[in-house]
């Protein structure tokens, strides 16, 4: 696999857990708020696997495991058994994805090869067009949805949030089709000049409408949280 960033410590990306965090090119939406747009266009700095392999060796004593983020790392052809020689060597696999390849999800559940994954839900279903850009039937988000609320792993859903495409009744849609999961991360729209759709262009919430929409939930997940 060939991938086009990386953090080489992160204390966020993996709940309680210490994590080296790659990221793929390319991916099948456009999300205007989008931080990582050049990964779209296949840009960014290239680090193979061996790279990645050697840095894990060298802080095995301090990392616990990899995120696999993107773009989409469901479209890698290579990702399933670059997993399975990160497992080999006995470090926790968290995957990032927009849960459009169900049937990816399915195997690396089935074969043990995913510890954590952690799907963004964009929208409601029927606005899910609109928000990401393309023209997509969301039965297959369904799907991975239900795959992930069984599997015997951790895992979180989350939804980025800005005033021009969802709205408070937006959120609580969302968040009654998924009741009772694990964990629930909204996260607020952060500026800056790499968004797809331009800076300037899109705005946050406040931290009031934020607090009201977490109000709003309390008791819908086992864990919820707004960042």
């Amino acid at each position: 696999m060939e991938f086009l960033g990386q953090v080489k410590s992160s204390f966020i990306d993996y709940p309680g857990r210490i994590c080296a965090v790659y990221f793929t090119g390319g991916c099948n939406f456009r999300c205007p708020y989008c931080h990582n747009s050049h990964l779209l266009e296949g840009k960014g700095e290239s680090i193979d696997e061996a790279q990645v392999f050697r840095h894990l060796e060298k802080r095995r004593n301090v990392l616990d495991g990899v995120c696999i983020s993107g773009g989409e790392p469901t479209l890698q052809a290579h990702l399933e058994p670059f997993l399975e020689e990160v497992k080999r060597r006995g470090f926790l696999v968290k995957l990032d994805t927009n849960g459009t390849v169900p049937e990816v999800l399915e195997r690396l559940i089935k074969n043990r090869t995913v510890d954590y994954i952690a799907m963004d839900i964009k929208a409601p279903f029927w606005k899910y067009n609109s928000v990401v850009g393309r023209k997509m039937d969301t039965k297959v988000i369904k799907e991975s949805i239900l795959l992930i609320r069984e599997a015997p792993i951790e895992y979180e859903f989350r939804t980025t949030v800005c005033r021009e495409l969802l709205d408070a009744g937006d959120i609580r849609e969302i968040a009654d089709y998924i009741k009772g999961s694990q964990r629930y991360i909204l996260q607020n729209f952060r500026d800056c000049d790499s968004v797809l759709a331009g800076e300037g262009k899109l705005t946050p919430f406040s931290s009031d409408e934020l607090r009201q929409m977490e109000e709003e939930l309390a008791g819908f997940f086992a864990e919820l949280k707004t960042r």
